[in-house]
């Protein structure tokens, strides 16, 4: 089974750091800022932050991103606009209700800010329980791969003691082979030699010192 790094980030320090980066750039400030925050709440440093959300978290949230800068960009335009009417306008009453309405407007962005992020984030959470769905699937697989390959290895080595049992008895078998036809050639050339001897005439010495042939 995989080890787990114990500074690997899990799904909730990603959900964190793409809530708080995204609302950094829906409310006009910096990303910087958002991976300071994000580093403070899960005690990791503002660098970390940065690399996890530029390497991995980003790519995700592509579609929220430009929702998030959208909302930036009407917000930035409403208060220049809440700007000049308020300078415009001298009643107090008008300037209220500019200010009520400006607040109303916000209260429906960050609301629909809030329903964009979660949706992103259950997206998020299908495809992760997906993926924590495969990756049991491939231990398991790795599982049954490791056990075939232990019995394989066992088979192969019962096969190899075989192989050199049987070599063994083949050299054995070979020189026992060599030495009979040694002792097979060494009988058949005393039986030549004997045969040769009994052919052969025989002599012998009498008293006068002459030899003569014995019949």
């Amino acid at each position: 089974m995989t080890a787990v790094r114990q500074d690997a980030w899990s799904p909730d320090d990603d959900l964190i750091l793409a809530e708080v980066t995204l609302r950094h750039i829906r409310e006009g400030s910096t990303q910087l800022a958002a991976f300071e925050e994000v580093g403070e709440r899960i005690g990791r440093t503002s660098a970390a932050c940065g690399f996890r959300w530029n390497s991995c978290v980003r790519k995700r949230y592509e579609d929220a991103i430009q929702i998030a800068k959208q909302q930036r960009q009407k917000r930035n335009y409403m208060k220049k606009q809440s700007f000049v009417a308020t300078s415009q306008v001298s009643s107090v009453s008008t300037m209220d209700v500019e200010e009520r309405s400006y607040k109303n407007d916000s209260i429906t962005e960050e609301s629909l800010s809030v329903d964009t992020v979660i949706r992103f984030l259950r997206q998020w959470k299908a495809t992760y329980q997906e993926l924590t769905r495969q990756i049991k699937a491939l231990e398991r697989d790795l599982r049954d791969r490791d056990e075939e390959l232990f019995t394989l290895r066992g088979q192969n080595e019962k096969l190899s003691h075989e192989v050199n049992s049987a070599q063994t008895d083949y050299r054995a078998v070979n020189d026992d082979y060599k030495t009979l036809i040694q002792i097979m050639d060494r009988a058949r050339r005393l039986t030549v030699l004997t045969e040769e001897d009994e052919t052969r005439p025989r002599f012998k010495m009498d008293a006068n010192g002459n030899l003569e042939r014995i019949e």
